[in-house]
């Protein structure tokens, strides 16, 4: 299975020009699933399908909204059976920003759990990350208990891999009595390469105003769940896209990641 995650940055910057690079892109990729971030889904736009052939099914976060349009979405080639999403807001702090985690139960040739996860950005706000993040596991955990199945989680995690939230999730350390383990497709597939996701090396990110000075960093992530015995899926490669300008047009403030997972 070809799985993938990008943040759109909504219809920021040259949007008719980054369209169609993100349409060209992905029609060249074809994955199977794609967690969306950044979506504008409004009643003249839906930037998620705009994007895409007519092949794929989406599904748009419903909770947790701002009324911008500004949302998450799972894009997937196989029917999605069932429908769950996290409620992330946890708090006053964390009440600007449409935070959330969808979880789509896909009916694919391998039963699949796809998780697009998508905490507070700010980078004061690590403490909720860990909270968001400890809420979207339990969910999953819960599912994975009523029937086995694979677990991709993916999604602009908005920490750096050092962080506790990503750590959490990488099994280096517990969080709030629990602890997971899940295969990062990115530190797999290149050891010891940073491969920064959001970084000054793209125009885009340098555009942005939320903060003062930015540094390069990956935030970007894509993970696959182990049980007791390790991961169920193997990751066969993972690749950042939209990584470079085509014909002088870059497609996204946000890199994006794509990875070949198959059954061990």
């Amino acid at each position: 299975m070809r799985v993938a995650t990008l943040n759109l940055w909504v219809m920021s910057g040259a949007w008719a020009e980054r369209s169609a690079a993100l349409r060209a892109g992905l029609e060249e990729l074809r994955p199977d699933v794609i967690g969306f971030q950044e979506v504008m889904k409004d009643a003249e736009h839906d930037t998620a399908t705009e994007i895409l052939a007519g092949d794929y099914e989406v599904r748009h976060q419903a909770t947790g909204l701002l009324g911008d349009g500004n949302c998450a979405a799972i894009a997937s080639r196989w029917p999605i059976a069932t429908w769950h999403e996290v409620d992330l807001q946890l708090g006053p702090g964390t009440a600007d920003f449409p935070a959330t985690t969808l979880i789509a139960e896909l009916d694919a040739p391998e039963p699949l759990l796809f998780v697009n996860h998508l905490p507070s950005w700010k980078p004061q706000l690590e403490h909720a990350r860990e909270r968001q993040t400890v809420a979207a596991v339990r969910r999953v955990e819960e599912l994975v208990a009523d029937r086995a199945r694979h677990v991709v989680l993916a999604g602009d995690l908005d920490a750096t891999p050092d962080a506790a939230s990503i750590r959490f999730l990488r099994g280096l350390q517990s969080l709030d009595g629990t602890s997971v383990y899940y295969h990062d497709a990115w530190e797999r597939a290149h050891p010891g390469d940073p491969g920064h996701t959001f970084t000054t090396r793209n125009p885009l990110m340098t555009q942005e105003t939320d903060v003062r000075v930015e540094t390069s960093r990956r935030i970007d992530y894509i993970l696959v769940r182990c049980d007791e015995r390790g991961p169920t899926l193997d990751v066969r490669r993972c690749d950042r896209i939209f990584d470079e300008p085509v014909d002088g047009v870059w497609a996204s403030d946000h890199f994006g990641l794509v990875a070949d997972l198959e059954p061990v």
